[in-house]
């Protein structure tokens, strides 16, 4: 009898190559002598027998750690290694290599990869809900009532989707199992149960009301806790408020996300708020208090220093937006609109007149006294 080959040099990989890349390597040559695209080539089966023994045993750690130390020996009866019979009948396709093929067939055949047994019962979906909610509702928190349609577990048959007084039974062909296998050539192909698409169970006498589902179409009503402080685009999950399961299998979650509409006063960056308040010329020149409003309902006081120029901003402190799972707040910024007075009677401009007359005497405009300075500088290095 020959000798064996060595399994690293039959794969194509270095000792110390990582599991990745021998699945790498090894897939790569089984999708290349796979009998199903070398119809008529012994050759080609008898490598695709090799690589598979040689991946098996790589694949496992204590296989491998065995075979690197007392290489095909290990595998022989008596062998140091322990580990019994040698050859490629010891490697069957209901152990490791299993997820390989899968991924090979869904490239060779057309197919997807291996589910696992489902099972009667098969958990719902979850579902998703748009809400959109207030500034005000953000920053206090609110309670807001819902109501969506959904599935729920049918109260004919508790879910079973049985008759009253029968039950499933488990299905013939597959066991319970949901999967059948099938020995096709060289290896054996697992696929959906037939009978009980997958399910496991047969349902001799279905329930009326649910058709053997074990679940109706109804219109749900929720309510919905919404905390202090939530942003757009957040979601709140509501375990087990999706859909009802098949068959008692367990209900999916409701996703429920948020959409904070826009303010007409208030523009938000996390839990600070901003706003624009304009004011009047006199105020800005003169200084003063004025009031603002606030998230929460309230107003505050806010001190204008005389000669304030637009576009000043005031803070106030701790009257922002409530921060999320916190007690704390944000704060307020409050940008200063100086607003050019319009629609000016006669007497008004008589005093406008007065006041600019008198401003051209007095530097009452450093800023723009100053930009006139930097003007003439400018146009006198120029010339």
């Amino acid at each position: 009898m020959p000798a064996k080959k060595d399994y690293y040099e039959l794969l194509g990989a270095q000792r110390g190559a990582s599991a990745d890349e021998l699945k790498k390597a090894y897939r790569k040559l089984a999708m290349q002598y796979h009998p199903d695209r070398n119809h008529g080539k012994p050759e080609a089966e008898h490598k695709f027998k090799e690589i598979n023994e040689a991946y098996e045993v790589l694949r496992d750690d204590q296989r491998r750690a065995a075979y690197d130390r007392f290489g095909h020996a290990a595998f022989e009866q008596g062998g140091p290694g322990g580990m019994g019979g040698g050859g490629f009948g010891d490697f069957g396709f209901g152990s490791g290599f299993s997820d390989i093929f899968d991924e090979m067939f869904g490239e060779i055949m057309g197919g997807g990869r291996r589910q696992q047994p489902q099972g009667g019962a098969q958990r719902g979906a979850d579902l998703r809900h748009d809400m959109d909610i207030s500034l005000e509702e953000a920053f206090a928190g609110v309670t807001k009532t819902i109501t969506i349609p959904n599935t729920v577990a049918c109260d004919g048959c508790k879910g079973s989707g049985a008759a009253a007084g029968t039950a499933p039974t488990e299905c013939g062909m597959c066991k319970g199992h949901g999967r059948v296998r099938a020995q096709q050539g060289f290896f054996t192909v697992e696929r959906t149960c037939p009978t009980c698409q997958g399910v496991g169970r047969v349902i001799h006498s279905p329930c009326k009301k649910c058709g053997g589902q074990g679940r109706v179409h109804q219109q749900r009503t929720l309510a919905v806790e919404i905390p202090a402080g939530v942003e757009d685009g957040m979601r709140i999950r509501l375990t087990g408020e999706g859909s009802a399961g098949v068959r008692g299998g367990h209900a999916g979650d409701l996703y429920v996300i948020l959409g904070i509409e826009q303010h007409k006063v208030f523009q938000r960056d996390g839990a600070n708020l901003y706003c624009r308040v304009p004011i009047a010329m006199t105020a800005a020149a003169l200084g003063g208090l004025i009031e603002v409003p606030t998230i929460d309902g309230g107003v505050a006081e806010v001190k204008i220093d005389a000669g304030t120029q637009s576009g000043h901003r005031a803070r106030i402190k701790h009257k922002g937006m409530s921060v999320l799972r916190g007690s704390s707040r944000g704060d307020l910024y409050v940008e200063l609109a100086v607003e050019t007075p319009a629609h000016l009677t006669k007497r008004q401009k008589e005093l406008l007149v007065e006041f600019a007359l008198e401003a051209e005497e007095n530097a009452t405009h450093p800023e723009s006294e100053g930009f006139v300075a930097r003007v003439k500088e400018a146009l006198g290095r120029n010339k």
